[in-house]
């Protein structure tokens, strides 16, 4: 059995093959990929292998970015590293989704399902993947509600996104600040990827807010914004990669 691998962090790679190794070793991965484009360029010059594992969010774009390009029939085993990612739609149109750090016992749970698809189950996924792609959009304006009115704030006038204690405010570049009744889950799913980045369980970043990165301890970073923020934002080694190639990318 052949299968791909779509994914933007090289430690992650490396943990996943090992798990396949031990688990399945019959099989056989044919192609590494970090990121839309490669991904691209490579099913449109490949033929379909039998399973992709494949990273939700890559430095250069959601993952779904491929299928708007290329007919991917495979079935998809998603990798995410955050939870909210694993919103219905991916539990829904995916056969499973595993959560970092990936363990064997899900990884196995994730073949098992697998194994069970029928023909018929996999045409169906992929017509359920297609759609959708297809309804896919994000936000360009955020309705703010002030007292009796509503606020057209467009997401190019955002510095980011902050939660505590479950509630959610959205920062201006200008130094204003809204309360939200959206959580930080449910919003990251509605933002341009290319635009906004997941910098840890608090705080979502907008590119253009970026004003200067940190080296900090431990091999994390330590990123300032144009604006003010509530707490020092951190990126952890684990995500450092795609940060920095969120950042140069895009």
């Amino acid at each position: 059995m052949k299968a791909v691998i779509i994914e933007d962090e090289t430690a992650a790679v490396r943990n996943l093959k090992a798990i396949l190794a031990d688990l399945a070793p019959e099989i056989k991965i044919v192609a590494t990929l970090d990121s839309v484009k490669k991904s691209v360029a490579w099913f449109g010059n490949h033929p379909a292998p039998d399973l992709i594992f494949m990273d939700i969010h890559l430095a250069d774009g959601q993952s779904f970015l491929i299928f708007n390009q290329v007919h991917v029939e495979s079935p998809v085993i998603f990798t995410t590293a955050y939870d909210e990612y694993a919103l219905e739609a991916f539990k829904v149109n995916s056969i499973d989704y595993l959560l970092k750090p990936i363990n064997p016992e899900n990884v196995s749970r994730a073949l098992a399902k697998f194994q069970k698809l029928t023909q018929n189950d996999k045409e169906d996924y992929s017509a359920r993947i297609a759609k959708l792609i297809s309804t896919r959009s994000y936000f360009r304006t955020f309705l703010i509600p002030v007292k009796d009115k509503l606020i057209p704030l467009p997401t190019g006038k955002i510095s980011h996104f902050y939660s505590k204690n479950e509630k959610v405010v959205i920062c201006t570049l200008e130094g204003h600040s809204y309360p939200y009744d959206k959580t930080l889950d449910s919003l990251m799913d509605k933002l341009d990827p290319a635009t906004f980045f997941r910098a840890n369980r608090q705080y979502i970043i907008a590119h253009q807010a970026v004003k200067e990165v940190v080296v900090w301890f431990g091999s994390r970073l330590a990123v300032k914004l144009i604006s003010e923020t509530s707490e020092r934002i951190i990126i952890s080694k684990a995500r450092v990669s795609s940060f920095k190639k969120w950042l140069i990318k895009n």
